[in-house]
């Protein structure tokens, strides 16, 4: 049966007996090469990426990331994690895209860069998922019902 305390003294002695569990910590993940690599991924797009210390340059695809993705937005896109952790210009980053059209694409290699991050250094974590690039985005697109045109969209009506 349940102990009985008859006083709060007793019970914060109970308490303290009690072994606190200690927060999650999170280590550093490196393979042999000082690399750390992530998942990301955004619709039906998927972004395998690695990423290492170096002077900024980011490869996706064999391709430099102005070649790849022409848009300015989907570059911005693709530097946000460096610039919200901090660490513009200090990371190169190799990665692998396929799936999905190219505003997918960048936002898968916007998660894996950022999951990238944390693994190679768990300081940053903090500042990346305050800003919500850990959340992996489960919008994607709805499917095509029976009856219908499209998802929702049906037929055009037609009286005679």
């Amino acid at each position: 049966m349940a102990e009985q305390f008859s006083s709060l003294d007793e019970l914060r002695g109970a308490v303290g007996e009690v072994q606190a569990e200690e927060a999650p910590r999170y280590e550093r993940v490196r393979d042999e090469f000082g690399r750390s690599y992530a998942t990301g991924k955004r619709k039906d797009a998927v972004a395998r990426v690695w990423i290492k210390p170096g002077n900024g340059k980011v490869m996706v695809n064999g391709k430099d990331m102005g070649t790849y993705f022409a848009r300015p937005v989907l570059q911005m896109v693709i530097g946000q994690p460096f610039q919200v952790a901090g660490v513009v210009g200090e990371f190169d980053v190799m990665c692998t895209v396929k799936g999905g059209g190219l505003s997918g694409q960048a936002g898968a290699v916007k998660h894996g860069i950022s999951k990238a991050l944390t693994l190679y250094e768990p300081g940053l974590r903090p500042a990346l998922k305050a800003a919500g690039f850990l959340t992996r985005d489960p919008r994607v697109v709805e499917r095509k019902k029976y009856g219908k045109a499209k998802a929702r969209r049906s037929f055009q009506f037609s009286k005679r």
